[in-house]
C-alpha cells in the first residue's frame, strides 16, 4: 500500500526525518513514539502535504498527494477537520460534494459512513454540540467517504477516555477487515496491543518493526513500552 524510500525532511534547517525506509501493507500498523519523533511529518509525507528534502514516496502505486490519491485515501488529522458550526449529516454531504461522489449515491454513503462510526442517532446533530469522541468520529467518518483503500490516522484517540479509546479501535479493525489499510500514529505504548504491526518511531528514525509479539520478543520485555526503552537505550 505504501512504499517509502530514502525519505529525508528537514525543516528549520534541522532533519526531522533522514534517509527512511518503509513499507506500509494491510491490516492496522501502528506507529508509535514520544511527541516529536517525527511521525506527523511522515504521515503528511504520506498524503502529501509535506515538502521533503530527498527520497520518494509511492501510495496504492502513485506519488503520494497526487490527483488519482484524492479519492482513495482518507486522512484524519490531530484536531477533526470538520465544521462546527454544520449538523453531522450537513458535514459529510459537504465532504461528498468535495469527492464529487455521484448525486444519486450520496444518500447510501453518508447512511454508510455514519453507521461504520456509530453516529447515525446523531446525524441531525449540530458539531459543536457533540462529545470529544462523537466529534473524532464525525472526522473519522468524513475520511471514510468513498471507501478508501488507505486511512490515516493522526493520532485520532488524545484525550479520549479509556472506553471512547477502545470503541474506535474496534472501528478501526472492522474497517481494516473489510480491506483497507490504517496507519494511525500515537504516543499511547498501551495501544501498541491493539495493533497488527508496529513501527515503533525515534529521533526521525524507526528503530523496530513487527508485530507486537515480535517486538517484545527481540526486546526481552514484558510489554511495548518496556521493549521500546531497551530498544532506545540499544540505539543510543
Amino acid at each position: 500500500m505504501v512504499e517509502v524510500r530514502g525519505l529525508s525532511v528537514v525543516r528549520g534547517g534541522r532533519p526531522v526525518l533522514e534517509g527512511l525506509d518503509l513499507d506500509v501493507g494491510g491490516g492496522v500498523t501502528g506507529l508509535l513514539g514520544p511527541s516529536g519523533c517525527g511521525k506527523t511529518t511522515l504521515i503528511r509525507c504520506l498524503v502529501g502535504v509535506q515538502r521533503v528534502a530527498g527520497g520518494t514516496v509511492r501510495v496504492l502505486g502513485e506519488p503520494a498527494g497526487s490527483r488519482p490519491l484524492r479519492d482513495r485515501v482518507g486522512y484524519v488529522t490531530q484536531q477533526a477537520s470538520v465544521y462546527d458550526d454544520l449538523g453531522v449529516e450537513e458535514n459529510l454531504r459537504f465532504f461528498a460534494r468535495v469527492l464529487r461522489t455521484p448525486s444519486a449515491s450520496v444518500d447510501a454513503e453518508v447512511d454508510r459512513v455514519l453507521t461504520t462510526v456509530g453516529l447515525t442517532d446523531h446525524r441531525s446533530s449540530l458539531v459543536r454540540a457533540l462529545s470529544g469522541g462523537q466529534r473524532s468520529r464525525v472526522g473519522l467518518a468524513a475520511a471514510l467517504l468513498g471507501d478508501p483503500g488507505l486511512l490515516v490516522l493522526d493520532e485520532p484517540t488524545v484525550g479520549l477516555d479509556p472506553v471512547l479509546r477502545r470503541d474506535l479501535w474496534e472501528v478501526f479493525h472492522a474497517i481494516a477487515g473489510r480491506g483497507a489499510a490504517i496507519l494511525v500514529s500515537s504516543h499511547a505504548m498501551d495501544e501498541a496491543e491493539r495493533c497488527d504491526r508496529l513501527l515503533l518511531m525515534r529521533e526521525g528514525r524507526v528503530i523496530a518493526d513487527g508485530t507486537p509479539a515480535a517486538i517484545r520478543e527481540r526486546a526481552g520485555a514484558a510489554d511495548v513500552e518496556g521493549a521500546f526503552l531497551r530498544l532506545v537505550g540499544e540505539a543510543s
